[in-house]
């Protein structure tokens, strides 16, 4: 290869790079929020205020931009999501202790179950499918899932979030 071949194909994979950069960036751009709101949920913090959501979320989209060239047409935030959805199962003996959010007081895998299947849309079959569940075990997490957060009041939050909250106002 000579060196005006070699600075043409460099220069094609600067062109690329610069492509996929800027996709990715819009599809952070866009999803980004949507996503922190289900990491948000999945670990069970008050909203504003939750750095392990975010740094699940960092995970979940830095392996999503590894991924990027790999996807071919496969929905980028369905991505995102079983990323998400995966990297929170492997790791949700971290989330057990109330953290004083919205879903906070359900054990993890209700958590995920419930996140899935009624804040993200996921249909039963695949929720099922990607945590390797039969249905029947989905449909008992979501149920009683539902249960528990109508019969018991919201758990107080905790003094520092409360003092956290009022410093924001």
């Amino acid at each position: 290869m000579n060196t005006t071949e070699a600075r043409t194909v460099g220069e094609n994979r600067t062109t690329r790079e610069r492509r996929r950069a800027r996709e990715f960036e819009a599809f952070a751009a866009g999803a980004g929020g949507r996503l922190l709101h289900a990491a948000t949920l999945l670990t069970g913090e008050p909203p504003g205020t939750a750095p392990a959501a975010e740094e699940l979320l960092v995970a979940v989209l830095g392996r999503t931009y590894a991924d990027w060239d790999r996807l071919h047409g496969e929905d980028p935030y369905e991505h995102a999501r079983r990323e998400l959805a995966a990297r929170f199962a492997h790791s949700a003996w971290r989330y057990r202790r109330p953290r004083g959010g919205l879903l906070g007081r359900l054990p993890p895998r209700e958590r995920l179950v419930l996140v899935l299947r009624h804040c993200e849309g996921v249909p039963e079959e695949q929720v099922a499918a990607g945590l390797g569940l039969p249905m029947e075990r989905v449909r008992a997490l979501c149920a009683r899932a539902g249960a528990t957060l109508r019969s018991r009041p919201p758990a107080a939050r905790p003094a520092s979030s409360r003092r956290a909250a009022e410093g924001a106002a």
